[in-house]
């Protein structure tokens, strides 16, 4: 990866995430990115797992590598997760040190995990995500991406997914990614209550 590609994506990103003091999700980061002309996050690559996986792959690859500059700079700390993406710069974050035995960071730094990574690797993946959660916990993280917790009866998480998909469809100019997360936790509410 060249390094004005590395030093172009951290400086939008750190650009994005100054903006939003409260962080971002990785979602919302996608979207700033493409609205700011990086085809790598457009909606149109994410029709595919593997596609997706690698914009995933190329955004955290590149938050780690800002989490590092910050902090050798001694600008600050950025936490990294994918459900929120935040930049501290107050005094008490600045030169904050970043932990080195992080495996998701080891993970992302290693440009070998996405040369080597396939489309039938990101369909394991997925399949081992869904299989390790409980039953509990994989309803309650399905839910959450329809926006609602329990209680709920089946009849309300099927209005709710009919009118997020059709809102959400490519075809109405929805998000395709938005899409695809809709579907994945409608199909694991849909096996839970095959069992």
């Amino acid at each position: 990866m060249p390094s004005d590609s590395i030093d172009n994506l951290s400086d939008a990103l750190l650009a994005a995430l100054r903006r939003a003091p409260g962080g971002l999700s990785e979602h919302e980061l996608f979207k700033t990115l493409a609205s700011a002309g990086d085809e790598r996050f457009e909606d149109r690559v994410f029709h595919q797992p593997l596609a997706l996986y690698r914009a995933h792959f190329v955004l955290f690859h590149h938050l780690y590598r800002l989490q590092e500059r910050l902090g050798r700079e001694r600008r600050g700390q950025l936490r990294i997760s994918p459900l929120c993406i935040r930049l501290l710069e107050d005094g008490r974050a600045a030169g904050t040190a970043v932990d080195e035995s992080d495996p998701l960071r080891s993970y992302y730094l290693d440009l070998d995990n996405l040369a080597d990574t396939t489309g039938d690797d990101v369909d394991r993946m997925l399949g081992r995500f869904w299989a390790g959660l409980t039953t509990n916990e994989r309803r309650r993280e399905a839910l959450a991406v329809l926006g609602l917790s329990d209680p709920v009866d089946d009849g309300q998480i099927k209005r709710t997914y009919r009118r997020l998909a059709m809102a959400h469809h490519p075809d109405r100019g929805g998000d395709t990614a938005r899409l695809q997360t809709l579907n994945a936790a409608m199909a694991a509410l849909s096996a839970d209550r095959k069992h």
